[in-house]
């Protein structure tokens, strides 16, 4: 007999927020001993109700009461508001006709029931969403089309037997935490279209088999991983390929030209990755490509800004981006800041009709701004900053109609023109593709990272136009903002500090104050002039932020700024201001800043001032105001710094400021304030009254008094806060009487009346005519010591040590110049690096630098003994070590035997120079160049570091493009290849390959392994023997015969785990949170043979000490 098919209607299944849908389809009956499918069919419905643990809207409630399941209520219902949770039932294996299972977005919790892949008839499982747990089965169902296990918490590697699912077009791994590597069985799929594994930890390359066998993918989305080595070329056989994202991997090399051949690709997203080379001008034949992204550096924050962001960007290309990868048809999105481009912003940009969206902001370009931009008439994000652009801003360019105008950090010079305001076209977003969502992305999270810096406290909309520090010059008359984007819900950023500009304060605020919610404006450090009209505060009543600061506005400030409810921060500082300070101040229940420093207020201090509950920052410094200082001022708990130094004020310090713990800065030096100092002043400093006659001295003063000049008249807003936290010298002995005051100046005026006299005298010897030519001489031959060494080290006794540093005595050169050893005195010897003029900072940076390199002393460092520097000489004495450097030890080691406490050794004392540079010297010093050649050795194969800190002193030009300074490749680290980065984690890469190098016969990129292709190197080649078993074979010839097989796999292990962990990071107690972390693993592996006497090596007080120790237990 035949049973009835369930009408489409009446399908089992289940639609929530997900979906469960269950395809029943019967057959003609199997005979009496086989069970009625429908029974089992709702057997298996109900063990399924059984393990759901939470079921708030009792959707399961009524299920088994009716005989058949097909009516049950929540069979076929749609409700997306409600959500199951629970575990999954191994019963579903009784619904054998399954075809389709979907369950995404619930709460399901476990792991997938292995009877679930017994499933022969399943093709579509989605259960994204939930956080289901365990691992991927060793068998598929072998109809599969679509698996999604997105979003879960699902461990362990791919297996190999997905391979028999041959039919599979959408496969979504993406959100989980698999790793290993990806495996080599994509060729089969010939069907797959959609390829998601990103947000996993899978390593290793890119499979090949991607380019061969799948030919019909349009998605291929493997970003967020640790992949490694370089982009397959032959992915360009992926003819169909829409999407390519690879973003935040580990990738390296070049990107592909064969990538060119994509001729549908729409979204190549390569960012965050360790991408070098020029970027191939084939991609401008993918006619389709919609959204560029190279880099994802952030989109327009400042430098103190983007310091608090953590973004790891490490893609640094070279050379010009090609015209006609700009010159798209379709392009809508370009982002590539900070990817070290340069040359000139390609002038072609074909008709852009489509362009959106620019980012090239912190780059190296060079020239104008490319006038093709004013055809852009889509074009809302433009960030062209911190570049090297010149000439001056076209009057078409649409900036009146863009989110985001960013060029500042140039060179731009001429007038700010009166842009063209014309009519804005619609700038909905729509998310109905990739594309679409990316102009989204970056919109959103840039003017959201806008916000944040800002303090905002409102509106909705953000327009960002930033013109700060260039060259510009003329009057401003307007500000650039069209008159169809002034709406309510509108926040205007208008920033144009630090150039030359002109112009009305008063008709530039008045403007568009009235036509947006929320103003802000910085015209700080201009030539702007002019009055406070008295309608500010009737009409400006959307000013959130005024800094003005540094220009020449004159007047008195209105009685009406006090209607600006709005107001956040007000900086009116630096300017020709006079009058009182109006009253009305003090009804700004907002303010957070507020600075009126180096203005000529008079008067006194609005008494109700302690009403600006919200107030912060307070600076009324260098004006005329008298008066007593307002004891209302210690109500104001949010108040953290109170400047009020060099005024005219009278009476005591109020008493409650004694114990003030929010204020962390305090100034009232020069005034004229009386009393006595504040009993039990814990927050108070003695360097914050100077300048007071009629003060009682405080408990602790000091005799180093600062000039007035130094406590805020000078000309710099800043002055009066840096004045503020200065250190004060302390004296136990208490204070001194107005007699014993009075003899200590006497004494010291009559000492400095002395000193100039002799100064003059010297100085009046030097000029002598006679004398001025050997005075020159002398001050260019000058040789500054930190070391004494026995002799006398001179100019002239250098160049005659060197033969007038003849090639005969050169030891070795590098990127910082060639290094020459001199005998100054019979059997005393000296390296010295004669260093490249003109490659450094200027003369006073130089001395600076030096002398905090003078001052470093290190056991493991090579010391610095002295230097000369002169407009055409410039070079550095160390101490010269006979042993040669690490890179011929590790070249000649085949003419020695074997030794593994000497290589140990040799890498403890590395360790510890570093751990000593990182974590011990202040300023913290960062090598940036760590490699064997850098590492030298004496007679007793003690190591010593050496170059530190000479990256510092290179000059601007060469940060971005001296690669023999900013590392040796090989050596370098991802995140600081190309001087893109530069931190702590540099330095530890480098180590770790420099270890490797140690312990085995290659090279940190050597010949042998050319057959693995680009990209492979000594770290990827040691990694690749862990993982196969085979980490004997790395080794150098006989120290696995002669060392501990446990100490040289650790030794392994660290080399290959250093340089990773400089990459992706590692948990808080690895290297960061454990300063000493390195030195110590290092010495962990020294116990070398039991119970033999050996040295131990540890770390105590930042420095490497050894002393005999003997060992009879493995310690670890």
């Amino acid at each position: 007999m035949s049973c009835r098919r369930a009408p489409a209607e009446t399908v089992v299944s289940l639609l929530l927020l997900l979906l469960l849908l269950v395809a029943i389809s019967c057959s003609e009956g199997r005979g009496g001993r086989d069970p009625d499918p429908r029974e089992v069919e709702r057997s298996g419905l109900l063990q399924f109700k059984s393990c759901v643990t939470s079921d708030p809207a009792r959707l399961l409630g009524v299920w088994g009461s009716d005989a058949d399941h097909c009516s049950w209520p929540g069979v076929g219902c749609c409700d997306l508001g409600r959500r199951m949770a629970g575990t999954l039932s191994s019963s579903l294996r009784s619904l054998s006709e399954l075809r389709v299972l979907s369950l995404p977005f619930h709460d399901f919790v476990g792991e997938i029931p292995g009877d679930l892949w017994g499933l022969e008839k399943l093709e579509l499982l989605d259960l994204e969403g939930n956080s289901l747990s365990g691992g991927l089965p060793s068998h598929f169902p072998r109809r599969l089309r679509v698996l999604n296990l997105a979003s879960n918490l699902i461990k362990g590697q791919i297996p190999l037997s997905l391979s028999r699912c041959v039919d599979l077009e959408i496969l979504d791994l993406s959100g989980n935490q698999l790793n290993e590597t990806i495996p080599k069985l994509f060729r089969g799929f010939s069907k797959l279209r959609e390829l998601y594994l990103s947000f996993n930890q899978l390593g290793g390359p890119i499979p090949d088999e991607l380019g061969f066998g799948s030919r019909s993918l349009q998605i291929l989305d493997l970003s967020g991983n640790l992949l490694t080595e370089s982009i397959p070329s032959n992915l360009g056989n992926c003819t169909e390929l829409q999407f390519l994202l690879l973003f935040s991997n580990l990738l390296e090399g070049f990107i592909p030209p064969d990538l060119g051949l994509l001729k549908k690709l729409q979204v190549l997203d390569i960012s965050m990755n360790s991408l070098s080379g020029y970027v191939p001008a084939e991609l401008g034949n993918c006619l389709e490509l919609s959204v560029i992204v190279l880099s994802q550096y952030g989109p327009m924050l400042d430098e103190k800004a983007s310091s608090s962001v953590n973004i790891d960007e490490f893609n640094c290309f070279q050379g010009i981006l090609a015209e006609n990868i700009t010159a798209l048809p379709k392009l809508r999105v370009l982002w590539a800041p900070r990817a070290t481009f340069e040359g000139m912003i390609p002038r072609n940009w074909g008709l852009c009709e489509n362009l959106e969206m620019v980012n090239l902001g912190q780059n190296l370009f060079q020239g104008h701004i490319p006038q093709a931009f004013t055809q852009c008439k889509k074009l809302k994000f433009l960030n062209l900053s911190s570049n090297r652009l010149t000439g001056w801003l076209n009057k078409e360019l649409p900036v009146p109609c863009m989110d985001v105008f960013d060029v500042s950090g140039n060179q731009l010079s001429a007038s700010i023109p009166k842009f063209t305001n014309k009519e804005c076209p619609s700038s909905n977003i729509t998310l109905d593709d990739l594309s679409s969502s990316y102009v989204s992305f970056f919109a959103y999270s840039g003017l959201k990272d806008l916000k944040r810096l800002l303090s905002e406290p409102g509106g909705e909309f953000t327009i960002y136009h930033n013109l700060a520090n260039n060259n510009f010059t003329g009057t401003l008359s307007s500000l650039p903002l069209a008159t169809s984007r002034s709406m309510n819900n509108t926040v205007y950023v208008f920033l144009a500090n630090g150039n030359h500009l002109f112009g009305s304060l008063s008709v530039i605020i008045l403007e568009k104050c009235s036509r947006v919610s929320h103003l802000v404006i910085n015209l700080s450090n201009n030539m702007m002039y002019g009055r406070f009209t008295s309608e500010v505060g009737t009409i400006c009543r959307s000013l959130v932020v005024l800094d003005v600061s540094s220009n020449q506005i004159s007047g008195t400030i209105p009685a009406s700024l006090g209607l600006l409810n709005n107001l956040v921060c007000l900086n009116l500082s630096w300017n020709q201001l006079q009058g009182e300070i109006p009253a009305s101040i003090t009804k700004l229940k907002g303010l957070k800043y507020l600075s009126l420093a180096g203005n000529n207020f008079s008067g006194h201090i609005p008494p109700d001032m302690n009403k600006l509950h919200s107030l912060q920052v307070l600076d009324l410094s260098s004006n005329s105001l008298a008066g007593y200082i307002p004891t209302g001022f210690v109500k104001m708990r949010n108040l953290t710094a109170l400047v009020l130094n060099n005024n005219n004020l009278s009476g005591v310090i109020p008493s409650m400021f004694a114990n003030f713990a929010s204020l962390s800065k305090f100034n009232v030096s020069f005034n004229n304030l009386s009393g006595s100092w504040p009993v039990n002043a814990s927050t108070l400093r003695c360097d914050s009254v100077f300048g007071n006659p009629l003060l009682q001295p405080c408990p602790a003063y000091s005799l180093s008094v600062p000039s007035s000049d130094t406590q805020g008249s000078g000309h710099s807003p800043q002055s009066s806060m840096d004045s503020a936290s200065t250190n004060s010298s302390n004296d136990s002995s208490g204070g001194f009487s107005s007699i014993e005051i009075a003899s200590i100046a006497s004494a010291a005026a009559i000492v400095s009346v002395l000193l100039a006299l002799i100064v003059l005298y010297i100085y009046t010897r030097k000029c002598a005519p006679g004398n001025r030519s050997s005075a020159r001489s002398s001050g260019r031959k000058e040789v500054t010591v930190f070391v004494d060494i026995g002799v006398p080290l001179t100019y002239e006794s250098v160049a005659l040590a060197t033969g007038g540093f003849n090639a005969s005595n050169c030891i070795g050169s590098g990127g910082f110049g060639a290094t020459y050893k001199a005998e100054i005195s019979p059997g005393v010897l000296v390296a010295i690096k004669r260093l490249a003029i003109g490659r450094f900072q200027g003369v006073q940076q130089f001395h600076a630098e030096i002398k905090t390199l003078g001052r470093l002393r290190h056991s493991n460092l090579v010391t610095l003994i002295g230097y000369h520097l002169s407009d055409s000489e410039m070079f550095l004495i160390y101490n010269y070590l006979p042993g040669g450097n690490l890179e011929r030890f590790i070249q000649e080691r085949l003419r020695r035997p074997v030794n593994w406490r000497m290589l140990h050794k040799i890498a403890l004392d590395i360790a510890c120079a570093l751990n000593y540079l990182h974590n011990e010297c202040v300023p913290r010093i960062l090598h940036r160049d760590v490699k064997p050649s850098n590492i030298l050795l004496d007679n007793e194969f003690n190591a010593y570091l050496s170059d530190f800190g000479l990256a510092r002193l290179l000059g601007n030009s060469e940060t971005h493009a001296t690669t023999g300074v900013a590392g040796t490749f090989g050596y370098v680290a991802p995140e600081y290849a190309m001087t893109c980065r530069v931190s702590d984690k540099a330095d530890v890469y480098s180590y770790g390959v420099v270890l490797l190098e140690l312990i085995s016969d290659k090279k940190a990129l050597d010949p042998s392994f050319s057959p693995y292709g680009n990209g492979f190197n000594i770290v990827t080649w040691a990694s690749m023997l862990l993982q196969k078993g085979r980490a004997r074979e790395f080794f150098t010839e006989g120290l696995w015969d002669v060392a501990p097989h446990d100490d040289l796999v650790e030794t392994l292990h660290l080399g290959v785990k250093w340089p990773l962990t400089s990459i992706v990071g590692e948990p808080p107690d690895f290297i960061r949170g454990n300063k000493r972390y390195l030195s110590q693993r290092v010495k962990g592996i020294a116990h070398l043979t039991r119970s033999v006497h050996v040295e131990k090596f540890i770390v105590a007080t930042g420095t490497c000490v050894h002393y005999p120790m003997h060992l009879s237990v493995t310690e670890v």
